[in-house]
């Protein structure tokens, strides 16, 4: 049997059992998956790496199963240390940092593990708390707000694990913390500097009067971005504080008006609550014109057909980001949230 004819029958037959066993529409995605599962069987893959991807995506189909019923409830991640005590002051901080971001309406994604994640939950309540959870050989147990409930995920993965926190979060706050911290807050910061992720609000908060993270940002202003390692711009992805209040305030005012945000070919389409002005529309085209590639800034009542109704009520603001200076895109956002 030749090459092509082989392919023919196996694009036939893996139609043939999605239409049987798996109707869906997303079957092209499904057919294009089960043809990535023979070719590891052509490429003679290793058992390992088969088992790597096999855990992998069970854990992540169960993951998205989990969180797919409150897709449209706005979520924040909360990072910080597992070993920070209930009577220490960051603890009580980040507790009523979840509180007040519950009470407007948001649920709370921790890694389920005791310390500053306890205090995630704790100050969200159970209701509003999902749990993200790391199989490791030390300080890591589930905490007993979250223990036992459905909107508990175990991974086995830390990449699995970490593109949840990410995927599924509005915002990041994070709290003092050690070393699965600082990783947690440099790989969101990358992550949306380099536009792999859509744009969100990252605060850093510590208790009050708190050093941990103004060390931080010392650190990271003199060395790189003293060192131009970083653009000025950087700066402004993450909002250093010692207040809960200021700490939600933050995040509620990155979506006053914006929303949300997905690209069309060359074209950022950028989703608002409502619409500009004209001349608030001239004024971000000036402004901002060193990150459009060409042409302007235009605004459309409708969504394209290519976002397939999602979102249908939303203004539209469209132009062709360059997809490099995500600071200064943070920095159109907020213009565009205190527009008149």
């Amino acid at each position: 049997m030749s090459r092509d004819q082989l392919r023919k029958d196996r694009a036939e037959a893996i139609e043939e059992f999605l239409k049987r066993f798996a109707p869906s529409d997303n079957a092209d995605i499904l057919a294009q998956m089960m043809v990535t599962v023979c070719r590891l069987g052509d490429d003679g893959t290793d058992r390992g790496d088969v088992k790597i991807l096999n855990a992998a995506m069970k854990e992540l189909r169960y993951a998205f199963k989990v969180f797919a019923p409150y897709a449209e409830i706005p979520k924040v991640t909360i990072f910080g240390s597992a070993r920070t005590p209930e009577e220490h002051p960051q603890y009580q901080e980040a507790k009523k940092f979840a509180e007040i971001i519950q009470r407007k309406g948001w649920m709370v994604i921790t890694g389920a593990g005791d310390g500053i994640m306890r205090a995630g939950h704790h100050g969200a309540t159970r209701e509003s708390s999902f749990g993200v959870a790391i199989s490791l050989p030390f300080e890591q147990d589930t905490n007993d707000v979250i223990e036992g409930d459905s909107k508990l995920v175990n991974f086995k993965y830390f990449f699995t694990r970490k593109l949840m926190f990410v995927k599924e979060a509005k915002a990041i706050a994070l709290f003092p913390g050690g070393f699965g911290t600082q990783d947690e807050c440099f790989e969101a910061l990358t992550l949306v500097q380099t536009a792999k992720s859509m744009p969100v609000p990252i605060v850093l908060v510590d208790e009050p009067g708190g050093t941990y993270w103004q060390h931080w940002r010392t650190y990271v202003k003199a060395e790189l971005l003293g060192n131009s390692m970083l653009d000025e711009a950087d700066m402004d992805l993450f909002h250093v504080t010692d207040d809960a209040q200021e700490a939600a305030d933050t995040i509620l005012q990155f979506y006053k008006r914006y929303h949300s945000l997905r690209y069309v070919g060359d074209d950022l389409v950028m989703r608002l609550e409502s619409p500009l002005s004209d001349a608030t529309i001239a004024e971000l085209t000036e402004a901002f014109s060193d990150i459009i590639v060409e042409g302007g800034i235009t605004q459309r009542s409708d969504g394209l057909p290519e976002e397939r109704g999602a979102y249908p009520g939303k203004t539209r603001l469209i132009f062709q980001f360059d997809r490099r200076n995500s600071g200064r895109l943070r920095a159109m956002i907020k213009s565009i949230n205190a527009a008149p």
